[in-house]
Protein backbone atom coordinates (compact mmCIF):
# COMPACT_ATOMS: atom_id res chain seq x y z
CA UNK A 1 0.00 0.00 0.00
CA UNK A 2 1.26 3.40 -1.01
CA UNK A 3 2.01 5.63 1.94
CA UNK A 4 -0.41 8.62 2.41
CA UNK A 5 0.81 11.66 1.57
CA UNK A 6 0.04 15.72 1.20
CA UNK A 7 -0.18 15.30 -2.67
CA UNK A 8 -3.08 12.03 -2.39
CA UNK A 9 -4.68 13.77 0.84
CA UNK A 10 -8.46 15.75 0.20
CA UNK A 11 -11.12 17.50 1.90
CA UNK A 12 -13.33 19.94 1.32
CA UNK A 13 -14.99 23.26 2.67
CA UNK A 14 -19.08 22.79 3.67
CA UNK A 15 -20.59 26.00 4.10
CA UNK A 16 -24.11 26.22 5.45
CA UNK A 17 -26.36 29.12 5.03
CA UNK A 18 -25.44 30.86 8.07
CA UNK A 19 -21.51 30.74 6.74
CA UNK A 20 -22.32 32.19 3.80
CA UNK A 21 -24.06 34.66 5.38
CA UNK A 22 -21.10 35.14 7.38
CA UNK A 23 -18.80 35.32 4.73
CA UNK A 24 -21.07 38.12 2.88
CA UNK A 25 -23.27 36.88 0.56
CA UNK A 26 -25.52 39.62 1.34
CA UNK A 27 -22.84 41.94 0.22
CA UNK A 28 -24.93 43.90 -2.89
CA UNK A 29 -22.42 46.08 -3.90
CA UNK A 30 -19.38 43.33 -3.45
CA UNK A 31 -21.94 41.21 -5.81
CA UNK A 32 -22.18 43.32 -8.63
CA UNK A 33 -19.04 44.47 -8.73
CA UNK A 34 -18.63 41.00 -9.20
CA UNK A 35 -21.52 40.32 -11.79
CA UNK A 36 -19.47 43.56 -13.88
CA UNK A 37 -16.69 41.38 -14.37
CA UNK A 38 -18.61 37.90 -14.82
CA UNK A 39 -20.37 40.05 -17.88
CA UNK A 40 -16.90 40.96 -19.26
CA UNK A 41 -15.05 37.69 -19.10
CA UNK A 42 -17.95 36.11 -20.55
CA UNK A 43 -17.62 39.14 -23.74
CA UNK A 44 -13.41 37.90 -23.81
CA UNK A 45 -14.69 34.47 -23.91
CA UNK A 46 -12.65 33.46 -21.00
CA UNK A 47 -15.51 30.80 -19.58
CA UNK A 48 -17.54 27.72 -20.40
CA UNK A 49 -20.62 25.96 -19.17
CA UNK A 50 -22.90 22.97 -20.71
CA UNK A 51 -23.51 22.28 -24.36
CA UNK A 52 -21.94 22.09 -27.56
CA UNK A 53 -21.77 25.70 -28.14
CA UNK A 54 -20.47 26.05 -24.13
CA UNK A 55 -23.27 28.16 -23.55
CA UNK A 56 -26.18 26.29 -21.94
CA UNK A 57 -27.82 27.23 -19.18
CA UNK A 58 -28.07 23.69 -17.71
CA UNK A 59 -30.15 20.07 -17.76
CA UNK A 60 -33.32 19.88 -16.87
CA UNK A 61 -34.98 16.64 -15.66
CA UNK A 62 -39.20 16.94 -15.66
CA UNK A 63 -41.71 14.46 -14.73
CA UNK A 64 -44.46 13.22 -16.44
CA UNK A 65 -48.04 14.26 -15.83
CA UNK A 66 -48.97 10.87 -15.25
CA UNK A 67 -46.41 8.63 -14.26
CA UNK A 68 -46.64 4.78 -15.01
CA UNK A 69 -44.78 4.09 -11.88
CA UNK A 70 -45.89 4.74 -8.58
CA UNK A 71 -42.87 6.40 -6.83
CA UNK A 72 -41.74 8.65 -9.77
CA UNK A 73 -42.71 12.36 -9.44
CA UNK A 74 -45.98 14.03 -11.14
CA UNK A 75 -45.47 16.74 -13.47
CA UNK A 76 -46.53 19.89 -11.27
CA UNK A 77 -45.91 23.46 -11.31
CA UNK A 78 -41.97 24.49 -10.92
CA UNK A 79 -41.00 20.68 -10.25
CA UNK A 80 -38.12 19.76 -11.82
CA UNK A 81 -34.37 19.14 -11.14
CA UNK A 82 -31.65 20.75 -13.34
CA UNK A 83 -28.33 20.97 -12.63
CA UNK A 84 -25.75 24.06 -14.00
CA UNK A 85 -22.58 23.76 -15.00
CA UNK A 86 -19.84 25.69 -15.68
CA UNK A 87 -16.21 27.15 -15.77
CA UNK A 88 -15.51 30.90 -15.48
CA UNK A 89 -12.06 32.61 -16.01
CA UNK A 90 -10.11 35.02 -14.76
CA UNK A 91 -9.22 35.70 -10.84
CA UNK A 92 -12.37 33.07 -10.26
CA UNK A 93 -10.62 30.55 -12.28
CA UNK A 94 -12.93 27.79 -10.86
CA UNK A 95 -15.49 25.19 -12.40
CA UNK A 96 -18.30 23.62 -10.54
CA UNK A 97 -22.32 23.27 -10.89
CA UNK A 98 -25.34 24.26 -9.15
CA UNK A 99 -27.61 21.59 -8.35
CA UNK A 100 -31.35 21.87 -7.53
CA UNK A 101 -34.64 20.80 -7.02
CA UNK A 102 -37.91 22.77 -7.09
CA UNK A 103 -41.70 21.96 -6.29
CA UNK A 104 -44.21 25.26 -5.80
CA UNK A 105 -45.61 22.99 -3.40
CA UNK A 106 -42.73 23.54 -1.09
CA UNK A 107 -43.89 26.64 -0.10
CA UNK A 108 -47.04 24.50 2.14
CA UNK A 109 -44.18 23.02 3.89
CA UNK A 110 -42.62 26.53 4.95
CA UNK A 111 -39.91 25.98 2.52
CA UNK A 112 -38.63 28.05 -0.88
CA UNK A 113 -39.51 26.64 -3.84
CA UNK A 114 -36.31 25.86 -5.13
CA UNK A 115 -33.48 24.24 -2.74
CA UNK A 116 -29.87 24.75 -4.08
CA UNK A 117 -26.30 23.51 -3.44
CA UNK A 118 -22.80 24.80 -5.13
CA UNK A 119 -20.35 22.55 -5.80
CA UNK A 120 -16.39 23.77 -6.59
CA UNK A 121 -13.99 22.25 -7.80
CA UNK A 122 -10.29 22.16 -8.75
CA UNK A 123 -10.01 23.19 -11.98
CA UNK A 124 -7.10 20.92 -12.82
CA UNK A 125 -7.58 17.83 -11.06
CA UNK A 126 -11.76 18.40 -10.90
CA UNK A 127 -11.66 17.46 -6.80
CA UNK A 128 -14.06 19.34 -5.31
CA UNK A 129 -12.57 22.03 -2.65
CA UNK A 130 -15.96 23.44 -1.66
CA UNK A 131 -19.87 22.56 -0.95
CA UNK A 132 -22.09 25.35 -0.18
CA UNK A 133 -25.78 26.08 0.55
CA UNK A 134 -26.81 27.78 -2.72
CA UNK A 135 -30.18 29.61 -2.07
CA UNK A 136 -28.17 33.46 -1.36
CA UNK A 137 -25.82 32.90 -3.95
CA UNK A 138 -28.38 32.10 -6.26
CA UNK A 139 -31.06 35.06 -5.30
CA UNK A 140 -28.02 37.56 -4.77
CA UNK A 141 -26.35 36.78 -8.17
CA UNK A 142 -29.93 36.91 -10.10
CA UNK A 143 -30.91 40.18 -8.10
CA UNK A 144 -27.03 41.46 -8.88
CA UNK A 145 -27.60 41.57 -12.75
CA UNK A 146 -30.44 43.71 -12.61
CA UNK A 147 -28.03 46.00 -10.25
CA UNK A 148 -25.68 46.09 -12.64
CA UNK A 149 -28.23 47.16 -15.73
CA UNK A 150 -29.31 49.52 -13.48
CA UNK A 151 -25.33 51.07 -13.47
CA UNK A 152 -24.98 50.67 -16.95
CA UNK A 153 -28.22 51.58 -18.53
CA UNK A 154 -30.55 53.85 -15.96
CA UNK A 155 -30.55 57.25 -16.12
CA UNK A 156 -28.65 58.40 -12.97
CA UNK A 157 -31.51 60.32 -12.29
CA UNK A 158 -33.66 57.44 -11.56
CA UNK A 159 -36.33 57.81 -8.41
CA UNK A 160 -39.14 55.70 -9.28
CA UNK A 161 -39.19 51.67 -9.27
CA UNK A 162 -42.14 50.15 -9.94
CA UNK A 163 -42.04 46.11 -9.26
CA UNK A 164 -43.93 43.09 -11.20
CA UNK A 165 -44.04 40.41 -8.59
CA UNK A 166 -43.29 40.98 -5.34
CA UNK A 167 -41.55 37.78 -4.85
CA UNK A 168 -37.77 36.30 -4.49
CA UNK A 169 -36.61 37.69 -7.33
CA UNK A 170 -37.69 41.06 -6.92
CA UNK A 171 -36.44 41.17 -3.45
CA UNK A 172 -33.25 41.11 -4.35
CA UNK A 173 -33.42 43.14 -7.27
CA UNK A 174 -34.90 46.28 -4.96
CA UNK A 175 -32.03 45.78 -3.03
CA UNK A 176 -29.50 45.92 -6.38
CA UNK A 177 -31.82 48.69 -7.80
CA UNK A 178 -30.79 50.48 -4.24
CA UNK A 179 -27.28 50.31 -4.59
CA UNK A 180 -26.36 50.84 -7.78
CA UNK A 181 -29.32 54.01 -8.16
CA UNK A 182 -29.24 55.64 -4.79
CA UNK A 183 -32.03 57.91 -5.04
CA UNK A 184 -34.98 55.75 -5.73
CA UNK A 185 -36.81 57.11 -3.37
CA UNK A 186 -40.45 55.81 -4.58
CA UNK A 187 -41.90 52.23 -5.49
CA UNK A 188 -45.19 51.05 -7.08
CA UNK A 189 -46.15 47.33 -6.49
CA UNK A 190 -48.36 44.69 -8.55
CA UNK A 191 -49.07 41.70 -7.40
CA UNK A 192 -51.40 39.30 -8.43
CA UNK A 193 -52.80 38.86 -4.76
CA UNK A 194 -52.53 41.90 -2.44
CA UNK A 195 -50.98 39.94 0.50
CA UNK A 196 -48.28 39.04 -1.54
CA UNK A 197 -47.72 42.68 -2.30
CA UNK A 198 -48.51 43.61 1.18
CA UNK A 199 -45.71 41.99 2.35
CA UNK A 200 -43.24 42.77 -0.26
CA UNK A 201 -44.46 46.44 1.09
CA UNK A 202 -43.65 45.22 4.70
CA UNK A 203 -40.27 44.04 3.87
CA UNK A 204 -38.84 47.07 2.02
CA UNK A 205 -40.03 49.61 4.81
CA UNK A 206 -38.09 47.39 6.78
CA UNK A 207 -35.10 47.05 4.91
CA UNK A 208 -34.73 50.21 2.70
CA UNK A 209 -35.68 53.24 4.40
CA UNK A 210 -34.43 55.90 1.67
CA UNK A 211 -37.72 54.49 -0.12
CA UNK A 212 -40.07 56.70 1.47
CA UNK A 213 -43.07 56.24 -0.68
CA UNK A 214 -44.46 53.01 -1.48
CA UNK A 215 -47.96 52.76 -3.41
CA UNK A 216 -49.69 49.13 -4.07
CA UNK A 217 -50.99 49.57 -7.51
CA UNK A 218 -54.17 47.34 -8.50
CA UNK A 219 -52.94 47.16 -11.95
CA UNK A 220 -49.45 46.82 -13.75
CA UNK A 221 -50.15 49.86 -15.83
CA UNK A 222 -50.85 51.93 -12.59
CA UNK A 223 -47.55 50.68 -11.30
CA UNK A 224 -45.34 50.94 -15.02
CA UNK A 225 -46.70 54.37 -15.56
CA UNK A 226 -43.82 57.33 -14.67
CA UNK A 227 -41.71 54.94 -13.57
CA UNK A 228 -37.82 55.27 -14.26
CA UNK A 229 -37.00 51.75 -14.04
CA UNK A 230 -39.30 48.72 -14.00
CA UNK A 231 -38.37 44.95 -12.89
CA UNK A 232 -40.84 42.33 -14.09
CA UNK A 233 -40.30 39.04 -12.55
CA UNK A 234 -43.13 36.74 -12.55
CA UNK A 235 -43.16 33.16 -13.10
CA UNK A 236 -46.32 31.27 -14.99
CA UNK A 237 -47.83 28.72 -17.55
CA UNK A 238 -46.10 28.48 -21.17
CA UNK A 239 -47.49 31.06 -23.79
CA UNK A 240 -47.10 34.67 -24.50
CA UNK A 241 -51.16 35.18 -23.82
CA UNK A 242 -49.82 33.99 -20.34
CA UNK A 243 -47.66 36.47 -19.83
CA UNK A 244 -47.58 39.51 -17.79
CA UNK A 245 -48.15 42.25 -20.52
CA UNK A 246 -46.60 46.38 -20.42
CA UNK A 247 -47.59 48.45 -23.17
CA UNK A 248 -45.39 51.05 -24.96
CA UNK A 249 -47.59 53.79 -23.95
CA UNK A 250 -47.45 53.19 -20.47
CA UNK A 251 -43.85 53.59 -20.44
CA UNK A 252 -42.39 56.48 -19.65
CA UNK A 253 -39.55 58.16 -22.05
CA UNK A 254 -36.35 57.09 -20.43
CA UNK A 255 -36.66 54.15 -18.62
CA UNK A 256 -35.02 51.18 -18.17
CA UNK A 257 -37.45 47.71 -18.33
CA UNK A 258 -35.46 44.95 -16.71
CA UNK A 259 -36.59 41.41 -16.98
CA UNK A 260 -35.65 38.00 -15.79
CA UNK A 261 -38.82 36.16 -16.11
CA UNK A 262 -41.60 36.25 -18.21
CA UNK A 263 -43.21 39.23 -20.00
CA UNK A 264 -44.68 40.58 -23.40
CA UNK A 265 -44.24 43.43 -24.77
CA UNK A 266 -45.94 44.89 -28.37
CA UNK A 267 -43.33 43.70 -31.44
CA UNK A 268 -43.34 46.89 -33.22
CA UNK A 269 -41.98 48.65 -30.02
CA UNK A 270 -39.73 46.03 -30.34
CA UNK A 271 -38.54 46.15 -33.69
CA UNK A 272 -38.54 50.02 -33.70
CA UNK A 273 -38.26 52.04 -31.14
CA UNK A 274 -36.71 49.54 -27.79
CA UNK A 275 -33.21 49.58 -27.59
CA UNK A 276 -32.62 45.48 -26.88
CA UNK A 277 -29.83 44.40 -24.40
CA UNK A 278 -29.49 40.74 -22.90
CA UNK A 279 -26.98 39.45 -20.40
CA UNK A 280 -25.19 37.25 -22.71
CA UNK A 281 -26.60 36.54 -26.14
CA UNK A 282 -24.86 33.05 -26.59
CA UNK A 283 -26.82 32.06 -23.59
CA UNK A 284 -30.28 33.10 -25.96
CA UNK A 285 -28.66 31.50 -29.28
CA UNK A 286 -28.28 27.61 -26.61
CA UNK A 287 -32.17 27.90 -26.00
CA UNK A 288 -33.02 28.22 -29.74
CA UNK A 289 -30.70 25.25 -30.24
CA UNK A 290 -31.81 23.14 -27.48
CA UNK A 291 -35.67 23.77 -28.62
CA UNK A 292 -36.92 22.63 -31.86
CA UNK A 293 -39.90 25.02 -31.51
CA UNK A 294 -41.54 27.83 -34.55
CA UNK A 295 -41.89 30.58 -31.50
CA UNK A 296 -38.82 30.40 -28.45
CA UNK A 297 -40.88 33.09 -26.62
CA UNK A 298 -44.13 30.98 -26.49
CA UNK A 299 -41.97 28.46 -24.84
CA UNK A 300 -39.47 30.62 -22.86
CA UNK A 301 -41.19 33.55 -21.56
CA UNK A 302 -37.99 35.77 -21.39
CA UNK A 303 -38.22 38.68 -23.28
CA UNK A 304 -35.09 38.03 -24.93
CA UNK A 305 -35.82 34.98 -26.70
CA UNK A 306 -38.68 37.33 -28.17
CA UNK A 307 -35.36 39.06 -29.21
CA UNK A 308 -34.01 35.51 -30.60
CA UNK A 309 -37.81 35.22 -32.52
CA UNK A 310 -37.21 37.89 -34.50
CA UNK A 311 -33.44 38.08 -35.26
CA UNK A 312 -34.60 34.49 -36.73
CA UNK A 313 -37.37 36.17 -38.66
CA UNK A 314 -35.39 38.75 -40.15
CA UNK A 315 -37.11 41.62 -39.03
CA UNK A 316 -34.04 42.84 -36.89
CA UNK A 317 -30.52 41.95 -37.19
CA UNK A 318 -28.54 40.14 -34.08
CA UNK A 319 -26.70 43.75 -34.29
CA UNK A 320 -29.55 45.19 -33.05
CA UNK A 321 -29.49 43.56 -29.30
CA UNK A 322 -26.23 44.32 -27.15
CA UNK A 323 -24.84 42.12 -24.50
CA UNK A 324 -24.11 43.66 -21.40
CA UNK A 325 -20.48 42.86 -21.71
CA UNK A 326 -19.73 44.70 -24.59
CA UNK A 327 -21.06 47.44 -22.68
CA UNK A 328 -18.58 46.68 -19.68
CA UNK A 329 -15.67 46.18 -22.18
CA UNK A 330 -16.78 49.55 -23.73
CA UNK A 331 -17.27 47.93 -27.85
CA UNK A 332 -20.62 48.98 -27.71
CA UNK A 333 -22.38 52.26 -25.91
CA UNK A 334 -25.31 51.69 -22.80
CA UNK A 335 -27.81 55.01 -22.83
CA UNK A 336 -27.27 57.02 -25.57
CA UNK A 337 -29.97 59.60 -24.57
CA UNK A 338 -32.49 60.36 -22.16
CA UNK A 339 -35.24 59.32 -23.75
CA UNK A 340 -34.60 56.10 -24.65
CA UNK A 341 -36.46 53.02 -23.49
CA UNK A 342 -34.14 50.56 -22.63
CA UNK A 343 -35.02 46.76 -22.55
CA UNK A 344 -32.77 44.34 -20.79
CA UNK A 345 -33.07 40.25 -20.60
CA UNK A 346 -31.81 38.70 -17.55
CA UNK A 347 -31.64 34.82 -18.27
CA UNK A 348 -29.23 33.68 -15.69
CA UNK A 349 -26.49 31.71 -15.81
CA UNK A 350 -24.01 29.25 -13.61
CA UNK A 351 -20.72 30.90 -14.45
CA UNK A 352 -22.64 33.66 -12.21
CA UNK A 353 -22.99 31.21 -9.33
CA UNK A 354 -19.62 30.13 -9.46
CA UNK A 355 -17.97 33.38 -9.61
CA UNK A 356 -19.87 34.63 -6.44
CA UNK A 357 -19.35 31.24 -4.73
CA UNK A 358 -15.85 31.51 -5.15
CA UNK A 359 -15.42 34.89 -3.57
CA UNK A 360 -17.60 33.60 -1.01
CA UNK A 361 -15.44 30.71 -0.19
CA UNK A 362 -12.34 32.70 -0.63
CA UNK A 363 -13.64 34.80 2.04
CA UNK A 364 -14.30 32.13 4.80
CA UNK A 365 -10.98 30.68 4.37
CA UNK A 366 -9.90 33.78 5.22
CA UNK A 367 -12.12 33.96 8.16
CA UNK A 368 -11.90 30.46 9.21
CA UNK A 369 -15.48 29.62 8.55
CA UNK A 370 -16.94 26.54 7.71
CA UNK A 371 -16.30 22.87 8.16
CA UNK A 372 -13.78 21.03 6.23
CA UNK A 373 -14.91 17.64 5.06
CA UNK A 374 -12.71 14.33 4.88
CA UNK A 375 -13.06 13.31 1.12
CA UNK A 376 -10.04 10.48 1.80
CA UNK A 377 -6.12 10.37 2.97
CA UNK A 378 -5.65 8.55 -0.50
CA UNK A 379 -8.05 6.70 -2.90
CA UNK A 380 -8.91 3.37 -3.01
CA UNK A 381 -8.97 3.15 -6.63
CA UNK A 382 -5.98 5.07 -8.61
Amino acid sequence: MNEVSESTKLDLLYLSEPDMITAGVRDMSRCIDTMEEVMGLLHDGDYRMGGSDHNSHGMMITFPDHPLFPAMPHNAADRRFMAMPAYIGGRFDVAGVKWYGSNTENREKGLPRSIHLVVLNDKDTGAPIAVMAGNLVSAYRTGAIPGLGAKLLAREDAHVLAVIGPGVMNRTAVEAFVSARPGIDTLRIHGRRRVTSERFEQYVREQFPSIVTIEICDTIEEAVRGADIISSATTGARGSENYPYIAEEWIKPGALLTVPANLRLDEDFLIERAHKFVDHMGLYKSWASEYDVPKLHEFIGIIGTHFIDLINEEAIPEAAVTSLGQVVRGDRPGRTSDDEIIVLSIGGMPVEDMAWGVELYRTAVEQGVGVRLPFWDQPALS
